[in-house]
């Protein structure tokens, strides 16, 4: 059984490599392509099974192939998708990432079937076997629907809306999350009191824990960027399996950032996480 069950986003990435992101009636030249899995949610599934972290998979893809590889990719990686509901008649959600020399990106989205599972698509079996629940990529109201079906059952849950939170509600599942993982620019977008721990990722300047009147933080570590594509799912499956391990906040961060510069180091959405390959971002910190 799954001990985190991650609910969101499964997408199939188109990520072109340009020489630089173009202006308003711009161009810029392609120099690579690369398609593969991506997806927040199953960004961060992958990460914790590279991680000793036995996760699975709620979300939605289309009935195309698009779909069946992304599907494929996960169940090679490890993680159980089990609860991943494939619609027949919808498209597998593209998204088409431009990234440039510096890792920075521009993304373009075709949505498909995304949002197609609901929050009664996993069932109380699961959740009553798992530790923790982790949103990223749903609308508002599955959202808070999965918020309550977690706490009924006694996970904690964990809540990274991305870059949508400026423009969506997602008030009810973020004021009640024991975790909400944020950038600088989506938490100037939160519009709701969060109780719970926020863990706020500030790229290449590191990432602080407020918890409370407690503050802790950690600077980052130093990276050669060629894609931050899916550098902050790396950040929120280490920070979660750190605290799983129950360490404590500031080990954590250590953790969660090693993973992020990981993640910035390698081209796509997705890097190999492992220990010992933190061990090595760690220990480059220390020279």
């Amino acid at each position: 059984m799954s001990r985190v069950i991650c609910a969101g986003h499964v997408n199939w990435d188109v990520t072109l490599h340009v020489d630089d992101l173009p202006a308003a009636d711009g161009e810029a030249r392609v120099r690579e392509t690369r398609a593969a899995g991506g997806g927040s949610a199953a960004n961060v599934a992958c990460g914790l099974v590279g991680l000793d972290v036995d996760a699975g998979l709620l979300g939605s893809v289309g009935g195309d192939t698009n779909g069946t590889e992304a599907r494929h990719e996960l169940a090679a990686a490890g993680v159980d998708t089990a609860h991943l509901r494939t619609v027949p008649d919808r498209p597998t959600a593209v998204k088409y990432i431009a990234v440039d020399d510096a890792g920075e990106v521009m993304v373009f989205g075709v949505p498909g079937a995304n949002e197609a599972y609901g929050a009664e698509d996993v069932p109380e079996a699961a959740l009553s076997t798992a530790e923790h629940l982790h949103l990223t990529g749903q609308s508002p109201a599955t959202a808070a629907r999965l918020v309550d079906r977690a706490h009924e059952v006694g996970l904690s849950v964990s809540v990274d809306p991305g870059r949508r939170v400026e423009s969506r509600d997602f008030a009810p599942a973020l004021s009640r999350a024991e975790f909400v993982f944020l950038n600088d620019r989506e938490a100037d977008c939160v519009a709701c009191d969060v109780d719970g721990v926020v863990v706020r990722k500030r790229g290449s300047a590191g990432a602080e824990v407020v918890d409370g009147d407690h503050r802790h933080t950690h600077q980052g570590f130093a990276a050669e960027a060629v894609d931050t594509t899916g550098a902050g799912d790396a950040f929120a499956a280490g920070f979660l399996a750190a605290c799983l391990d129950d360490a404590d906040y500031g080990e954590a961060l250590v953790v969660a950032n090693a993973c992020g510069a990981l993640a910035s180091e390698v081209r796509g959405a997705r890097v190999d996480l492992s220990w010992p390959a933190v061990e090595v971002i760690r220990a480059r910190g220390l020279d």
